[in-house]
């Protein structure tokens, strides 16, 4: 039986008066990979925020694993198993590679300031587990040699690798991807869809990916919806989405090639 994880129920987020997402409709089952694509200013990252807990929606109903969630803040929301990167990267620069994955894994420790003080057994317990999710974490990111180095000195396919351990350090169900390979080359594109599609089966993840590269989406997405100045234009399987005449006509501009993203 499908298990639905994420359901938007008729969102809406107005700023003043524009509405940068309308009426949007829009469900995700345990274990897909669903895209979410559209021009620049069509709402896609808006939907995210929205999700997320920066935004409170103007109005609909948001539901994670059947509870709503909208008007949360946004660290209940990702203790609750949501979390997300970002389409310009935002790390500890200064903090080295394991410290900025450490940080996000510390949300779900028990131990408080008097353990912490005390250096208690719980505290030493929970530290040691989180030194120890951090190496895993970076060796499945292919950043196992990195650990020490200072974010910011990363080559930049590796900051975005960074942050998504960051992410899967929070121990997320439903992870939120927002253009993972905006300023990749091809070769790195390649490795990040296989990467992907590793992590959603070796994590058991839930994944919401916005992405402008048509190789990415139709190479690794389950389902896509296509948004247009904040209204849902589409929803389909890759292949329905390429041949759609108002995806082709608001966005993509041509019809996609069907063997497109085939090679990941």
């Amino acid at each position: 039986m499908t298990e639905r994880v994420l359901e938007l129920e008729a969102v809406t987020m107005q700023f003043g008066g524009l509405k940068a997402v309308a009426d949007l409709d829009l469900t995700v089952d345990r274990g897909e990979l669903v895209g979410l694509i559209g021009p620049n200013g069509a709402g896609k990252t808006t939907v995210f925020n929205v999700i997320t807990g920066v935004y409170p929606p103007s109005r609909g109903r948001i539901l994670f694993e059947g509870r709503p969630i909208q008007g949360l803040r946004p660290h209940v929301i990702a203790r609750r198993g949501i979390t997300r990167t970002f389409q310009n990267i935002r790390l500890f620069a200064s903090r080295s590679c394991r410290d900025n994955v450490c940080i996000a894994a510390h949300q779900h420790c028990h131990a408080g300031l008097l353990d912490v003080v005390l250096r208690t057994a719980r505290f030493e317990r929970e530290e040691g587990e989180i030194q120890a999710q951090a190496a895993e974490l970076l060796e499945t990111m292919g950043l196992r040699e990195w650990g020490d180095a200072i974010a910011a000195e990363l080559p930049y396919g590796q900051q975005r690798r960074l942050e998504i351990a960051r992410a899967l350090a929070a121990r997320p169900r439903l992870l939120l991807l927002d253009e993972p390979a905006a300023g990749l080359n091809p070769q790195e594109t390649d490795e990040l869809m296989h990467l992907i599609e590793s992590l959603r089966v070796r994590f058991g993840l839930t994944i919401l990916l916005i992405e402008h590269d048509m190789r990415v989406v139709m190479g690794i997405c389950r389902r896509i919806a296509v948004l247009d100045y904040g209204v849902k234009l589409a929803e389909g399987t890759p292949a329905e989405i390429r041949t759609d005449p108002r995806v082709i006509e608001a966005y993509l501009g041509e019809e996609v090639p069907a063997d497109l993203g085939a090679g990941a």
